[in-house]
C-alpha cells in the first residue's frame, strides 16, 4: 500500500513510518518541521515540506495514495488553553482538510490520532470508547470534534475511518513538550543531573503506552477489509506521576529526593486510565512493560546528552 503519514517527522509519527515500512508499504510523510525533524524520518520514505492547512501546495507531489494516517497536530494542553483559535484551526480544520485531501488522493482509509483527553476527568476509570467525553481542555475538547467529521465521513461510506484514541506516549524522539511529555522531561533532566519540576502533587496517574506500540497499532490491519470504529490504545495500566520520576530516578543512579512541586496545570486531568477490550478483540495488544520502555527512552536521552 502507498500511506501518507501527516505529521511523519514527530516523536510518534517518525515511528509509524517506520512501523509501515517495516511491512513493506510505501510511505510518503507531509510534515511542517514545526515540531518534528527532518532527521527522524527515514530515507526510504518520500519526505514532502508542507502544512496541513495549505494542502494546495503539496497535493501533486504526493500523487495516489491508499491511506492517509493522520497525526500532524497542536500537541500542547496549555498552548491549547492560551491560544484556542490556532488549535482550532490546527486539530479541526486541519483534520478536516485532510480528510478532503485523502479522498481527493484516491485514498480508501483515513486512521486518526486523537487522545484520551476527550474524556476529560471521568472518575470511572477505565474508560471505555462509549464513555460520554467532558474534555476539561480546548485540545481535548478540539480533538472530540475532530473525531465527528472521521466518523461524519466513515458513516457516509466515502472513506472507512478509524478513530485510536492514545493514552499518555513516551519513548525516544519525545520532546520535552506538549501533552504526556513527563517521561521526556524527567529523562532530560536526568541525564542533564538536574532536578525537573513535577505540576501537582505527582499523585496523578496516567495510562504510560511505548511509542512503539503505539506506531505498530497505526499499522495493524492497515488495509483489510472492516468497519471504521473508535478505538483505545493503552496498556489499562495506573501510573501515578511520581513512580515513573522514582523509577527514572533509579535507572539514572540518582536520588529522587529533592524534586520541586509547582501548582497543577489548567486542563490537567487527575486520573487517566483507558479500557482495551474492543481494542484486544481487534487483536491488537501493548507489549512493552513500562519498566524496558522507560530504559530504552531515558538511554535515548543519555546518547542524546552525551559530550
Amino acid at each position: 500500500m502507498r500511506v501518507l503519514v501527516t505529521g511523519g517527522a514527530g516523536f510518534i509519527g517518525s515511528h509509524v513510518v517506520e512501523a509501515l515500512l517495516a511491512r513493506d508499504h510505501q510511505v510518503v510523510v507531509v510534515d511542517n518541521l514545526s515540531h518534528g525533524l527532518r532527521d527522524n524520518v527515514s530515507p526510504r520514505a518520500q519526505f514532502i515540506q508542507g502544512d496541513i492547512l495549505n494542502p494546495e501546495a503539496w497535493r501533486s507531489q504526493v500523487g495516489q495514495a491508499d491511506a492517509m494516517i493522520h497525526l500532524a497536530a497542536q500537541i500542547s494542553v496549555p498552548v491549547s488553553e492560551d491560544e484556542p483559535e490556532s488549535d482550532v484551526r490546527t486539530n479541526v480544520l486541519g483534520t478536516v482538510g485532510m480528510l478532503q485531501t485523502a479522498q481527493q488522493l484516491g485514498c480508501r482509509e483515513f486512521r486518526f490520532a486523537s487522545s484520551a483527553a476527550v474524556y476529560g476527568d471521568n472518575p470511572r476509570v477505565p474508560l471505555d470508547e462509549d464513555e460520554a467525553g467532558v474534555p476539561l481542555s480546548y485540545y481535548g475538547l478540539d480533538k472530540c470534534i475532530a473525531e465527528f467529521y472521521v466518523r461524519h465521513e466513515d458513516g457516509k461510506g466515502t472513506l472507512k475511518g478509524m478513530v485510536l484514541r492514545l493514552a499518555n506516549v513516551y519513548g525516544p524522539r519525545q520532546r520535552t513538550q506538549g501533552e504526556g511529555g513527563v517521561v521526556a522531561i524527567f529523562s532530560e533532566a536526568l541525564a542533564h543531573g538536574t532536578r525537573p519540576v513535577i505540576f501537582g502533587d505527582g499523585g496523578q496517574t496516567r495510562d504510560f503506552i511505548y511509542v512503539g506500540d503505539v506506531a505498530e497499532a497505526f499499522a495493524w490491519k492497515l488495509g483489510e477489509p472492516g468497519p471504521g470504529m473508535t478505538l483505545n490504545i493503552g496498556t489499562e495500566t495506573a501510573v501515578t506521576v511520581d513512580a515513573v520520576w522514582r523509577h527514572l530516578a533509579d535507572l539514572a543512579g540518582q536520588s529522587a529526593d529533592g524534586v520541586e512541586h509547582g501548582p497543577e496545570r489548567s486542563g490537567d486531568i487527575r486520573h487517566s486510565r483507558l479500557k482495551t477490550v474492543r481494542t484486544a478483540a481487534w487483536g491488537f495488544q501493548a507489549r512493552t512493560p513500562l519498566k524496558e520502555g522507560l530504559r530504552e527512552t531515558f538511554q535515548y536521552f543519555q546518547r542524546l546528552n552525551r559530550p
